[in-house]
This record gives structure tokens, sequence and C-alpha cells, in this order.
């Protein structure tokens, strides 16, 4: 059974997911040893990770597919994808979705923001019109080859034109032929609940930590409506914290002795990497092995 009828099957289940934000092989390989069942290739992730980069639509299509193909590789659970736009137009998405299925992405997700985009947590977007956003669903259905391909439309519409426009716009997204809604950045909790309970289908939330919408639980977002929710920056972020201190630490003490309890061990590396994986390979195939 391939990895996108599973993760269907997973779906219609009915339970829910978080999915944490990677943002390249090992971090994709971490989230799946954790326990997740899906992970998310954050677009946002990748490019403050690859290039120091804001989320500001910087990134090519081929730089964001590279990493999504790498933790594919890596993984053994579904990768949820952000394609951003589609990297332009319906033409530019057309093949983009063509692109990434290749990849082996389980899920794509496309936003109606005008290209580049921003953050969705970002003051400054602008949304594509009702017209062209629809249009560029029914082009990214009919780009998909594999049928259980599943197809995230999401909506910044909220803090351009308000939560009438971005409800009817998902409305328009599931009809147009997406399979998950995604309404980014409800400014409440009473938004995030209205978002969740007026729209049919399988929805997406999107917990950013300092954004725009409040931190909820699992459990109320469930109740909400939610069949998943995404912590793209959580997994970035948490690195960037605990190089910073580590590196301050460094920086006065000269030496890591006092800083061993706060990395990881040879062999935890070891194992996070499939060493003992690679070592039984070139045991049985390589000769003169060193011992």
């Amino acid at each position: 059974m391939s990895i996108r009828k599973k993760f269907k099957q997973l779906l219609s289940k009915g339970e829910f997911f978080i999915a944490p934000g990677a943002y390249d092989a090992l971090t994709a390989r971490l989230v799946e040893r954790a326990g997740f069942d899906v992970v998310y290739a954050t677009g946002a992730g990748i490019s403050n990770s690859q290039y120091a980069f804001p989320d500001i639509g910087l990134c090519t299509m081929n730089e964001i597919l590279d990493q999504v193909r790498k933790m594919v590789s890596a993984v053994d659970i579904p990768v949820v994808a952000d394609i951003d736009t589609g990297f332009g137009n319906a033409v530019n998405l057309y093949r983009t979705i063509r692109e990434f299925e290749r990849s082996g992405a389980a899920a794509l997700q496309i936003e109606d923001q005008v290209t580049p985009k921003r953050c969705g947590h970002f003051n400054g977007k602008q949304i594509v019109s009702f017209d062209e956003a629809v249009a560029k669903i029914r082009a990214a259905v009919e780009a998909r080859q594999d049928p259980d391909m599943i197809i995230i439309a999401r909506t910044d519409a909220i803090a351009v034109a308000g939560m009438d426009e971005a409800i009817r716009r998902a409305n328009a997204y599931l009809q147009a032929g997406a399979d998950m809604l995604f309404v980014e950045a409800p400014n409440s909790r009473e938004e995030l609940a209205f978002a969740g309970q007026k729209l049919p289908g399988r929805k997406i939330a999107n917990i950013v930590e300092g954004g725009r919408t409040p931190i909820v639980s699992a459990n109320d977002l469930a109740e909400m409506g939610y069949s998943m929710a995404l912590y793209a920056n959580f997994v970035l972020r948490s690195s960037v914290f605990a190089v910073q201190q580590n590196l301050a630490q460094l920086k006065v003490k000269g030496d890591t002795q006092g800083l061993l309890d706060r990395i990881i061990t040879m062999d935890e590396r070891a194992a996070v990497t499939n060493k003992e994986y690679f070592d039984d390979i070139e045991y049985r195939f390589v000769t003169s092995v060193p011992t």
C-alpha cells in the first residue's frame, strides 16, 4: 500500500493528528522517531534554515522541492509539503504539483496569496482574486496524477478581507476539488472555533507560538471540527534556542564539559542517522572492513 493511500486511510478514521514542521531530512526523522504519524515540510522552516531568509517568498520551487525529496527519503510516515502559492499562476502551479507529486509527498498545501507570498502571521499579506484562487485549485486537482494525493487549500483571507471572505473562499475551494481546508491565522479562539464548525470536510489548524492564533489543545481543536494541527515553527525555533544557549555557554566557559547533558551522545547520533543499517551493509559487501 502506498504512503498516500495509508495517509488517506488515517484521515478516514476520524482521528486527530499533530504534524510538527520539519525543515530537513534529520528533523523529519526526529519527528517520526518521536512517534508522530505525519510530518509537515514547512516552507518557512526551509527558508529560515537553509538560507537564513525570512518567510517572504524568496525560495524557488526547486529549493523547496530538494528539501521535500530528502525528507520523504528519510521517513516512512506521510510528508505534507508546503508549496506556497505554487510559485506563480495556475500554469506554474500545474507544473509544481507534478514535480512535488514525483517527490513522494503525501499531501500538498496551496495558498491563495499573491506571489511572492508572506508568512501567514506577518503583516502586509495580499491575496489573489476569488476567481483566480478557485481556478488554481481546479488546476491543482487536474494536475495530480495519483488520486490518493491530498490537495490542501489554504486561504489567507482573514487578514485581508475578513472571516466571511475566508469562509466563502474555503467553501469554493472544497467545491473545486480540494480534499482538506486550511483557514490561516484566526485571531482568537472564537474565530478558530467558528471556522472549524462553519466549514464542512476535513480542516487543518496552524498553531504558531507568538503568532496571531492562540495555542489550543489537540482535544479542543478536535471538538472544534479540525482533523490536524500543524506546529510549523516549533522544531526550528526549538533548535535555534538550544543552539543559541549552548553556543553562549561555550563562549563563556571555553569548553563543552559542562554541556554534555545538553547534547545527544555519539550513540544517539548514530541511531538517529541509521549507522547500524549502513554498518551491516558494509560488513556484508565491502572487503577489508576495518575493525
